[in-house]
């Protein structure tokens, strides 16, 4: 395979991890923040759903803005599995442990 199309499959693949990557680490996000800021706050479930969601946002432009600043990107989608694999285990026990409001 010549340098020219390993650089163009660098960065489709660097493209799909931003979409499709970043939105689904911003989702967990969002309900991770959805779940976790009742309970470790105590605050509403509406303005907590509302905060996760605005975050959520951030979280979505930083993942994008990161996965093109890795340094390949093999460590670009292992950066957005750690980080989902990390909000999906929180997510999983504030859901099965009944510390969310799920």
């Amino acid at each position: 395979m010549s340098a020219g199309v390993r650089y163009r499959m660098s960065v489709a693949s660097r493209a799909v991890a931003a979409i499709a990557g970043g939105y689904g680490v911003a989702a967990l996000s969002a309900a991770v923040l959805a779940l976790g800021l009742p309970a470790l706050f105590d605050m509403a479930r509406s303005e907590a759903a509302l905060t996760g969601t605005l975050a959520s946002f951030l979280v979505y432009a930083v993942a994008a803005m990161w996965v093109f600043a890795a340094r390949s990107a093999w460590r670009a989608w292992t950066g957005l599995a750690i980080a989902a694999a990390l909000q999906g285990l929180l997510l999983l026990l504030w859901t099965q442990g009944g510390g969310g409001a799920a």
